[in-house]
């Protein structure tokens, strides 16, 4: 599991005073590269062992607004042959209190760009995910 400090932008925010539903794929997405990043390095072979986004889900709990410091934790929810599911929680500090914001899901095929054609997933990514 990673922490990602997630900044909040004040182009983030809609008429209502909070996070436009639509920017938090945008935190998710930084936030699985970044647990990404840190499991496999940065030297990975992402044309031959790459993969392909399948898939998002989000859950909105409670609103996040601009004065927010939020984090966003990563982990693997699930592993399979050729595909897995990473979980994230966006969590906010307000006054001592941490809250569970969003949650959601990505489930991502691994892919071979080269042959163009999905692949099992790599045992050392398996291994660090793990």
């Amino acid at each position: 599991m990673t922490n990602t400090p997630i900044q909040i932008r004040f182009s983030d925010i809609d008429s209502m005073g909070h996070v436009n539903n639509a920017v938090y794929l945008n935190y998710f997405e930084y936030a699985r590269m970044m647990y990404i990043n840190e499991l496999v390095g940065s030297d990975w072979d992402w044309i031959n062992r790459g993969m392909l986004l399948a898939n998002n889900t989000i859950d909105y709990l409670v609103p996040v607004l601009l004065t927010d410091k939020a984090e966003v934790e990563t982990s693997c929810l699930k592993i399979g042959n050729k595909s897995f599911i990473l979980e994230y929680n966006l969590y906010v500090n307000r006054k001592g209190e941490r809250i569970k914001c969003t949650t959601g899901t990505s489930t991502l095929v691994s892919f071979n760009y080269t042959e163009n054609k999905s692949i099992l997933v790599p045992e050392e990514f398996k291994k660090a995910m793990l």
